[in-house]
């Protein structure tokens, strides 16, 4: 089985597994050519918000390019391990503004 993985913001390893990419792009064939873009929202977001169930939603802001911002939930099920859950390509960034921020870069 195939797994990359990506090192969030607060050094843990999250991966993308040959199963959740399935997933991900089934579900938005939309991502099917952005596997790394995904990766790199986890490494250099924007933004972190506060998910479901102790989940992370990462975001970064790619609009010059896209119109639309990258999603990545994910989840650190230790400070060394995590995985991602789904992605997507979303312009409703006002719904994950009213979300709890959970880190954004000092500016």
């Amino acid at each position: 089985m195939n797994v990359d993985v990506a090192k969030s913001i607060n050094g843990c390893y999250v991966r993308l597994t040959e199963e959740r990419w399935r997933h991900i792009t089934i579900g938005h064939p939309e991502m099917a050519d952005y596997y790394y873009e995904i990766l790199e929202v986890i490494e250099s977001p924007d933004v972190i918000y506060a998910g479901h169930r102790d989940a992370n939603i990462a975001v970064k802001n790619y609009q010059e390019s896209f119109r639309k911002v990258f999603v990545v939930i994910y989840k650190e099920t230790n400070p060394k391990d995590g995985f991602i859950i789904t992605a997507y390509l979303s312009k409703r960034i006002d719904e994950l503004k009213k979300r709890k921020i959970l880190w954004k870069p000092h500016q």
